[in-house]
């Protein structure tokens, strides 16, 4: 006979990772004005999302990975979609996959060289990340934007790389609902939309 256990780690029906193990953070709007065109005027205290990672075991294992959701706000910030800060890997060998859980929002991808392009993610999509592709995530809907990764515990997040070559677009909600995107009026790189 074997023995049968409950797991430590579960998803809620909210699409949060709940558990003794999972780590929990929040990205409030007085951390995020710098990454807007116009910081707009959301009380500094706004929860622009939250995300929940949970690994088992060591995480410096080669191959050992994360788990995590990301839960975006349905704000603008003066017609700006929320989005996240974006980053590349520090190791640019590790890959992410992300999966929409619900919402609906982008999947902004950039290359080594500025390249600047975006995915749609819904509940159900499946996105590959290269390793080499900085990422951001934009909540394009009226509801919270979930979405789920895995990613390995050796990846890390390289914040100022996406400083010093920012994404090459910005992605707004018009006031009839609609969503554009404007590319960023800067040196070198190519939108495609």
């Amino acid at each position: 006979m074997i023995e049968i256990t409950d797991p430590t780690v579960r998803l809620t029906l909210d699409h949060e990772l709940v558990g003794e193990e999972v780590q929990v953070g929040a990205k409030l709007f007085s951390d995020a004005k710098g990454w807007y065109l116009h910081p707009g005027c959301l009380p500094d205290e706004t929860v622009m999302y939250r995300v929940y990672s949970y690994t088992e075991g060591n995480n410096t294992r080669s191959g050992n990975l994360n788990s995590g959701v990301t839960i975006l706000s349905p704000v603008t910030v003066a017609g700006e979609c929320n989005m996240t800060r974006g980053h590349w890997h520090e190791e640019r060998a590790c890959v992410e996959f992300y999966y929409g859980l619900s919402g609906t929002g982008l999947l902004m991808l950039m290359d080594e060289s500025g390249r600047t392009w975006a995915e749609h993610v819904f509940p159900g999509s499946v996105h590959h990340i290269d390793g080499h592709w900085a990422h951001r995530l934009i909540n394009t809907g009226d509801v919270d934007f979930a979405v789920g990764a895995c990613w390995g515990c050796n990846a890390g997040h390289d914040y100022r790389a996406v400083e010093q070559l920012p994404f090459g677009a910005r992605v707004f909600k018009e006031k009839d609902g609609s969503i554009s995107v404007v590319a960023e009026n800067r040196q070198g790189g190519e939108v495609t939309q």
